[in-house]
């Protein structure tokens, strides 16, 4: 993704918001990475099977929509982030807003650019600082290469990508938000399937635990037996 044109004013329609929908029938997303790899025409492709090169610089964009899930109507929130995290010389610095996204979202996605091996570096932090917010590895999180259209530039072969991913146990897959819409949707629409698998699960945890056994009614030999032991012990 190029950074905004000086020549050309920025033009982006909106991406109108759906009603709130039913409980278990939303999902929370965010889409995390360093500035420049193309998270928000990600996100815009997702939503609007279209391509726009040329942004602003993102504030920080919420998105909803009706998204045709598997036979269901689930209402998808998209949480687009700015360039949230910094590396320099080791150190990484993770800000507010990293943090709040965090703890909001249900699914991630991690992107990076092929060409940028700096923005390859940033996946493993905001990896560590999702699992500090979230310690259960059942969240799903992907890890997405992005701009797999440009092999001419290329600086992050896709056994890297692969071999940080298994160590991560993550998921991995390159895809060009330019020239492939459907890989687009295909990612989105997986991760959403995931999170909905897990609110399911998280759904039938909770209702077990709600079930509190009724404690046992004695019978009569229990009363008997409590009876002779009240009487011995009157006697003695």
């Amino acid at each position: 993704m190029r950074g905004p044109s000086m020549s050309q004013p920025f033009l982006l329609a909106p991406i109108a918001e759906c009603a709130p929908g039913p409980p278990g029938a939303q999902v929370r997303l965010a889409v995390l990475g360093a500035r420049g790899v193309g998270k928000s025409a990600m996100i815009v492709r997702f939503l609007t099977k279209r391509f726009i090169g040329d942004y602003e610089p993102n504030t920080g964009n919420l998105y909803s929509r009706l998204v045709h899930l598997e036979g269901d109507h689930v209402a998808v929130q998209i949480q687009d982030t700015p360039g949230c995290i910094q590396v320099q010389e080791d150190c990484v610095q993770v800000l507010d807003s990293l943090s709040r996204c965090a703890k909001w979202a249900e699914g991630f996605l991690l992107v990076y650019s092929i060409t940028d091996y700096s923005s390859y570096q940033s996946v493993r932090p905001l990896y560590q600082h999702i699992r500090k917010v979230h310690p259960d590895a059942r969240t799903p999180v992907i890890i997405v290469g992005n701009k797999a259209d440009l092999l001419h530039a290329r600086q992050v072969q896709a056994k890297e990508g692969l071999q940080l991913a298994n160590e991560l146990g993550s998921l991995f897959l390159e895809i060009s938000t330019s020239d492939d819409s459907q890989g687009v949707c295909d990612v989105f629409q997986y991760l959403c399937k995931e999170v909905s698998k897990l609110q399911h699960t998280g759904s039938a945890d909770r209702r077990r635990s709600s079930i509190i056994p009724r404690p046992r009614s004695p019978n009569m030999q229990d009363l008997k037996r409590r009876f002779k032991q009240a009487l011995s012990s009157k006697v003695k």
